[in-house]
Parts: C-alpha cells; sequence; structure tokens
C-alpha cells in the first residue's frame, strides 16, 4: 500500500488508532485521528499524537475526517456509527487497522479468533514458536496494536495476531498464513444488532481471502462453528477433546495426538501442559496444530508447554490468605468464560460478577453456580440484573465497588474456599478497561 503524501483519516485514539496513525507518518502519508471523546479522558494519547506531531481532534468528528484518501477505523469504533455511514455515503475507502498493517508487513501471519482463550492461546502460540527458534510477536487485540510493530517483523518472522470480531469487521484483503477460530459462542451482541449470525459472520471473515497455501483451524467440537463454517480455499486441520481425527490434534485417553494425513506426528500427555483445564487443553490443540503444520521440533514443543505459565488477568493466581486462593480473571468479559472459570474449581466460590452488561443470558451458567457458588457480589451497572436472576438460587449481595467486594469476600470466605473475579460483563462502567479492572482487583486483595 502506498500512501506516500497521501491523507489517512484514523478514527479512534486509543491503542489501534495511535499506532496506526504513527505507521501512515513512517510510511510517508499525513495522518488525521479524531476521537469524540473529550481531552481528559484520551489524555495519554493526546500526549503521544503530540510528540509525533500528528494533527487530531477530539470531542467530536468533524467534517474533516472525509477529507481524505483512505479512513482507517479503530475496532472500538461500532461498524454503524454514524461518522463511518457518512464514509461510506461518500464512497471513502474505509479499512480496519489490522488490515492497514497486514497490508505493509513482511512477516508471516498467525491470526487467532474465537469468542474466549483468544489471549492464552496467542500468548502460547509465540511462546511455542520462540521457543523453538521461531523469531514471533505478538500484536493485535492483546498489547501491542499490529501497526506499532508491522515495520519490524522479516520475511522469515511470524507475528501472532488476537483477532477480534470489530477488527475483522472492515478487512479486505486481510490474509493470514494461519488462521484459527478457536469457539463461537453469543458474544458482544450489542455491536451486532443482537443478531448471533452477525456476529458468527464477522468471525468466519477471518478465512475469506486464504487460498491452498494456507491453512485453517478450526474447533470440531463447537456445534455453533461447525455448524456455520462453509468451504475455504485454504488446507483444514481441526483440534477436538471428543472425537478421533485424521489431521488434526485430538485427545487420546490421557495424550494429546497430532495427525497429518492419518499419520502421527506429535504426541504429549496432558500433564506435560503447565495450564490445566479442559479449555487450556483445546487451547494448546490449537497451537499444536500451528506449530506443526509447519514442522516445528516436538521436543522443543513440549518444553514451551511444560514451561508457559499463562497470562495476566485469566484465572491468574493473585495471593492466599489464611487458606483462601483469590484468583483474578476480569478478563472474563462474557458468560462462556464464567463457565470455564467456574469449571476449572473444586472447592466452594466466592465470585465477583458484574460490570457493563452485553446482553448476556446467565442461564448458561446456572446450575453450575448452584454447585460451586456460595456467594455472588454484584457490581456495577448490571448489579440490579444479577441479583434479580440469582437470588432465588444463591446468596447474592450487591456491592458498589471492587474494594468493598474484595473486603466482604475476605471477612466471609473460609480456608479451602476460592474468592474469584470472574465479571461476565465488559469493564467500562466502572474501569478503562479489563486491564484496569484486574490491577484495582489485585491491589484491593494485596491491601488484605
Amino acid at each position: 500500500m502506498n500512501i506516500t503524501n497521501k491523507k489517512v483519516s484514523i478514527i479512534g485514539a486509543a491503542r489501534s488508532g495511535i499506532g496506526a496513525a504513527k505507521l501512515v507518518k513512517k510510511l510517508g502519508g499525513i495522518p488525521f485521528v479524531s476521537d469524540k471523546a473529550n481531552k481528559e479522558i484520551i489524555a495519554g494519547s493526546i500526549e503521544i499524537l503530540k510528540q509525533n506531531e500528528i494533527e487530531f481532534e477530539t470531542g467530536q468528528y468533524s467534517d474533516k475526517i472525509f477529507d481524505c484518501d483512505l479512513l482507517v477505523v479503530s475496532p472500538g469504533v461500532p461498524s454503524d456509527a454514524e461518522v463511518l455511514k457518512i464514509a461510506q455515503q461518500r464512497n471513502l475507502r474505509i479499512i480496519s487497522e489490522i488490515e492497514f498493517a497486514w497490508s505493509v508487513c513482511k512477516g508471516k501471519l498467525i491470526a487467532i479468533t474465537g469468542t474466549n482463550g483468544k489471549t492464552t492461546t496467542t500468548s502460547l502460540c509465540s511462546h511455542v514458536f520462540n521457543n523453538c527458534g521461531i523469531k514471533s510477536y505478538i500484536a493485535g487485540n492483546i498489547g501491542t496494536a499490529f501497526s506499532e510493530i508491522a515495520l519490524n517483523v522479516q520475511e522469515d518472522e511470524f507475528v501472532v495476531l488476537e483477532v477480534s470480531s470489530f477488527q475483522l469487521d472492515f478487512i479486505d484483503d486481510f490474509k493470514p498464513k494461519i488462521a484459527m477460530i478457536l469457539n463461537i459462542t453469543p458474544d458482544h451482541l450489542n455491536r451486532y444488532q443482537n443478531n448471533f449470525d452477525n456476529y458468527i459472520q464477522s468471525k468466519l471473515r477471518i478465512y475469506k481471502n486464504q487460498d491452498e497455501n494456507d491453512f485453517l483451524i478450526l474447533n470440531r467440537d463447537d456445534s455453533t462453528l461447525n455448524k456455520a463454517f462453509t468451504g475455504c480455499k485454504s488446507n483444514l486441520s481441526f483440534f477436538s477433546l471428543k472425537e478421533s481425527l485424521i489431521d488434526g490434534a485430538f485427545l487420546q485417553n490421557d495424550t494429546i495426538v497430532f495427525k497429518e494425513n492419518g499419520k502421527l506426528e506429535f504426541s504429549c500427555k496432558l500433564d506435560d501442559i503447565y495450564l490445566k483445564g479442559e479449555h487450556n487443553h483445546a487451547n494448546a490443540m490449537a497451537v499444536i496444530n500451528a506449530a506443526k503444520l509447519i514442522d516445528l521440533d516436538n521436543n522443543k514443543i513440549i518444553e514451551a508447554l511444560k514451561s508457559f505459565k499463562g497470562i495476566e488477568h485469566r484465572l491468574e493466581f493473585v495471593r492466599e490468605i489464611d487458606g483462601v486462593k483469590y484468583i483474578n480473571d476480569s478478563k472474563a468479559t462474557n458468560v462462556d468464560s464464567v463457565w470455564y472459570a467456574l469449571k476449572s474449581f473444586d472447592e466452594p466460590i466466592f465470585l465477583i460478577l458484574g460490570g457493563q452488561d452485553k446482553g448476556n443470558d446467565y442461564n448458561k451458567i446456572k446450575d453450575l453456580a448452584v454447585e460451586k457458588v456460595e456467594k455472588i457480589y454484584a457490581i456495577g451497572e448490571s448489579a440490579e440484573k444479577i441479583f434479580n436472576f440469582f437470588h432465588n438460587l444463591v446468596r447474592v449481595e450487591i456491592k458498589l465497588n471492587m474494594a468493598d467486594a474484595v473486603l466482604t469476600a475476605n471477612m466471609e470466605a473460609r480456608e479451602n474456599e476460592i474468592v474469584l473475579l470472574s465479571p461476565a460483563c465488559a469493564s467500562f462502567d466502572m474501569f478503562e478497561n479489563y486491564e484496569h479492572r484486574g490491577k484495582v482487583f489485585k491491589e484491593a486483595v494485596n491491601r488484605l
């Protein structure tokens, strides 16, 4: 993509927008960043834009946005936002930040999407590749914007990219060497006209440009995914906890095996994987598929599976006090994630639940809550909805803030019990993001 002396408008001044603006300038283009948030909310971004001498506006979307050759949209901007409708009416080319970064990146791309498990799988995949001697960067919906590192990646290196449905909504030619869809369950329906099928179709866009030189890895056990999936030009590989496969990774008693065209190429014991729980075993299988499709060394793959300790804010052990374990699962921003979290523990659970609701249906965790949860502390905008759903099933108490919930849980939980933050909701009603929410939880725990 040649944008020398071209005007490029960027909608959104968060991490992706800042990365895109800086990349435009490096490529000789003329960036203009617009964010409707006020200056106080995005003060950090404004400072970066000033340092890089990038023109910007805040508090509005002005007509200046549309005076451009290309419009790059950040994932935080809804696809039906008025500013994008106007841009479409004016026949402007609109692309996502990952499309823009991909267009100038020389390296190979592994793109990972799904409703749950993306961050863990992305981190594990990069860890495995680096351990096997293949230079790998992590970017996308995790940590670093793709645009920040796109020009650094060499032809023999990989970018492992966590990709959200929002980032896929405005791709044109985006084409990963390896694409993964881990699972699809209802999420972000408020962004998709409360239509689950719209969300599904967004996820499936990840492989739309792949060809016979590429690979697509799918979860064989996900009925929604297998029902919605339509033919692709790339090479298919599956992973499964439930059935044997001719091509892909699957569970055989207490061993994960990988076969290609029916031939055994890799095996490891479940005990070789540091991360526990069925969901993490599935994530590991997806990574094993990717590693073996490009023929990485078996022993080094197993070394990496043993040494990977997980990620911050995803079932993260924080502290043990008087026999009570405190677990930070702030990354659990939907009901399905909470289901996996509850399944991960045998001990009684004191659960901190709530935040900005995304059309949550708590019926999926109803039985698990009755079985495992001693008490729920409901926080945030959705506290009343949570109370109304659960109060006839388990004890529920509405709390005004995180610190109050942690303090009360500390007084009520006993030895061999769990205090678990697994909110099932977005964080933006009370916090900057899920990382901030997890940090506040950990600070409250460490003050006890």
